[in-house]
């Protein structure tokens, strides 16, 4: 399994951070351009990322003011889990977003890039939203 890990610290309590990320309703604002046909509720979310492929997630735990963990459902390309842990107090918040892929190597090193780019571009958009 591969892990694409992103940090930030944003300056925001734990728990607007946590509230924010537990509604996968707000999930949309920290996807890239690229992501198509976003549809949510409060547990689930299906997209389609352009000239690729359709993808639907469910947020299966929540620990809160901890963690959430997102898994893929309907027969994604590949095995992929994905964690929000959470570490903080009342004024800033240690976010950390990991991708864990099960990738064979050919993949691996298509999807590596992209995968890390996603990480990152998720931690970022995350510190714009909830400021």
């Amino acid at each position: 399994m591969a892990a694409y890990t992103s940090k930030i610290n944003i300056k925001r309590s734990l728990t607007d951070v946590y509230q924010f990320l537990a509604d996968f309703n707000n999930h949309q604002q920290l996807m890239p351009d690229n992501i198509q046909n976003w549809t949510s509720t409060f547990n689930e979310a299906s997209f389609g990322i352009q000239n690729m492929v359709q993808l639907s997630l469910k947020i299966s735990e929540r620990i809160e003011n901890k963690s959430i963990k997102i898994t893929a459902v309907n027969g994604p390309p590949f095995p992929v889990q994905l964690s929000w842990e959470l570490t903080g107090d009342a004024d800033n918040t240690l976010a950390t977003f990991t991708i864990n892929a099960e990738l064979n190597m050919m993949m691996k090193m298509m999807a590596s890039g992209p995968l890390q780019k996603l990480a990152d571009h998720e931690t970022s958009s995350l510190a714009a939203a909830v400021k």
